[in-house]
């Protein structure tokens, strides 16, 4: 019996899918002139050591809520770094006066919405846009 439900295991794991990978879109409103960013310029933006996109122009940075489960899959994606760890990156920037954290939105439905109205907004998404009022810049693949 235990031999049978150990091969029954073991043929379960070999045909289980792998999980999930989830990929982020960073994206911006079609009429944008920037056409493509590098991981470290959206790296700068997303975490306030530029304001600008690589032409100059002022960017107006779009997030998700401090406590999102899907910002935390983000930011490790982009950094490295526990949402924790992000987290207090901001709160240290933020008491010294240096820069503040890119804009909250209650969620991606709401980042859209306002990229589509902004062509200087900048925001990412948790699934590939298809909207044709939308541009994406670059994918990031989230760490395994």
């Amino acid at each position: 019996m235990r031999t049978l439900l150990l091969t029954l295991l073991m043929a379960l794991a070999a045909t289980a899918a792998p999980c999930a990978r989830a990929d982020f879109y960073i994206v911006v409103q079609w009429g944008n002139p920037q056409r493509s960013l590098t991981q470290k310029e959206v790296l700068d933006l997303f975490m306030g050591r530029s304001r600008a996109f690589s032409n100059g122009e002022f960017a107006l940075i779009f997030d998700l809520p401090r406590d999102s489960p899907k910002r935390a899959a983000f930011y490790h994606a982009l950094t490295g770094m526990t949402l924790a760890q992000v987290n207090s990156y901001w709160s240290r920037l933020m008491f010294s006066g240096q820069s503040m954290p890119p804009q909250s939105l209650p969620d991606e439905a709401t980042i859209i919405d306002i990229v589509k109205r902004n062509p200087n907004a900048i925001g990412w998404l948790s699934s590939e846009p298809n909207d044709k009022q939308l541009r994406t810049l670059l994918v990031i693949k989230e760490w395994p």
